[in-house]
């Protein structure tokens, strides 16, 4: 069995002073693999990247929201207004409000916002969790079924055993796995493979479901992240891709000529995985001055650049 390998290397002064492990697999525009490193074919927990995956499976439920709603569906959002607001239009959609949310409650993810629900006298709450997109797409499909609003998040509701379904339908890869989410939803296994295969599919459609999920985020980027996100900066740069970012230093991208990659560090550490997605996307053929600036990680020292994170694949 394949094991996760060095990735990246940190850089300080001219010396290497640590490495992140990990593993990155890229396919080629016909879905084969065309190179890959570490331990790709093994069952990982992708985080918040199967978060488009799981929207896919609440429209195959007939969920039908705008294209806006349907991005923050797919996304872990950054808790800015436009977020929030979104998600109360969700559930009002639905007849439902922000109570029936079970995010834990959470301050928003982006430092600005965050800050400023502090600073605002806010406490932390269900719908700045930067799950509540999807949840509140999870309650509305529940709605729309006749299902129970109050157990949406168990594994064995109907919704999440058709999430379930769609989700191996699209990885081409049985669910190992079935943890829980740090939303606590359920989280689904695939491997690395399985998942950019996954997020291709979604990038190749030309009808039904599968389309509709890579229009609403080519469309509305910054409601599937955020304003000030590295993901936001990727996906303007490539018109036509599609990408979601999930923690543990999980990435997913795939582009509409069908290449696609996903990718995982061993420790989990975020500020690589900008690093690691955009050296990817180079050694396949992508070059691009954004795609490059994403990828830029420099080490400060003093308060100035003394040395960077690069990838060494």
């Amino acid at each position: 069995m394949s094991e996760p390998v060095i990735v990246a290397e940190i850089v300080r002064s001219g010396f290497v002073e640590g490495h992140h492990y990990g593993s990155v697999v890229a396919l080629a525009a016909d879905g084969s693999v065309d190179w890959s490193v570490g331990a790709v074919d093994t069952a990982v927990l992708p985080r918040s990247c199967n978060k488009p995956l799981q929207a896919l499976g609440m429209v195959r439920l007939g969920l039908d929201l705008p294209d806006d709603l349907l991005a923050l569906a797919c996304a872990s959002h950054s808790g800015e207004d436009f977020h929030l607001e979104g998600v109360r239009r969700i559930l009002a959609s639905a007849g439902l409000a922000e109570a029936d949310l079970q995010t834990p409650p959470d301050w928003p993810l982006d430092d600005v916002a965050r800050e400023g629900s502090i600073r605002a006298g806010r406490a932390k709450d269900s719908i700045s969790m930067n799950c509540s997109g999807k949840h509140s797409a999870m309650l509305a499909t529940c709605v729309l079924n006749g299902w129970d609003t109050a157990t949406y998040i168990a594994a064995d509701h109907p919704l999440q055993v058709g999430i379930a379904e769609a989700f191996a339908d699209l990885t081409g890869e049985p669910v190992e796995v079935v943890a829980v989410d740090g939303c606590g939803a359920p989280l689904l296994s695939t491997s690395l493979v399985g998942l950019a295969r996954a997020f291709r599919a979604l990038a190749v459609a030309t009808e039904g479901a599968e389309k509709r999920i890579a229009d609403a985020i080519r469309a509305y980027p910054a409601y599937v992240s955020g304003t000030r996100r590295d993901e936001l900066a990727l996906l303007t740069a490539l018109p036509g891709a599609i990408g979601k970012a999930g923690a543990e230093s999980c990435y997913a991208v795939a582009l509409p000529d069908g290449r696609a990659f996903a990718l995982k560090t061993d420790d989990g550490a975020p500020r690589v995985r900008p690093v690691l997605m955009a050296a990817a996307l180079r050694r396949s053929g992508v070059h691009d001055a954004a795609v490059d600036a994403t990828g830029v990680l420099p080490l400060l020292g003093g308060g100035v650049p003394v040395g960077e994170i690069r990838a060494v694949f």
